[in-house]
Parts: structure tokens; sequence; C-alpha cells
């Protein structure tokens, strides 16, 4: 549907869908050891969304 991803598109702040990338990018780094310190904490993989709803 269009209008979805026009509406998304728009809501980010990065103005583009996120692709399945961006997330394996963040879950290599949560699983990598330069996450090792991080415990207990929620990530956010939006481009920005939920700061603009």
């Amino acid at each position: 549907m269009p209008e979805f991803r026009t509406f998304w598109e728009n809501k980010a702040p990065l103005r583009r869908l996120g692709q399945p990338e961006d997330i394996a990018d963040v879950i290599a780094f949560l699983c990598s050891d330069d996450a090792r310190f991080m415990s207990g904490h929620g990530v956010w993989v939006d481009g920005g969304a939920m700061v603009r709803h």
C-alpha cells in the first residue's frame, strides 16, 4: 500500500523505511564484544520514528 509506505517514510526523521540490514547491524553489535557492558536496556531501531510520534 503506497499510503502506508509514505506515512512511515514521512514519520521517520531519516525519511526512509528500515531495511533488514539496518536491524542486522544492531543485532550484530549487541552480539559483539563491543556491547559486553550493556544490560537491561531496550534499543529502538526505527530510524527515529518514536521521537516524532
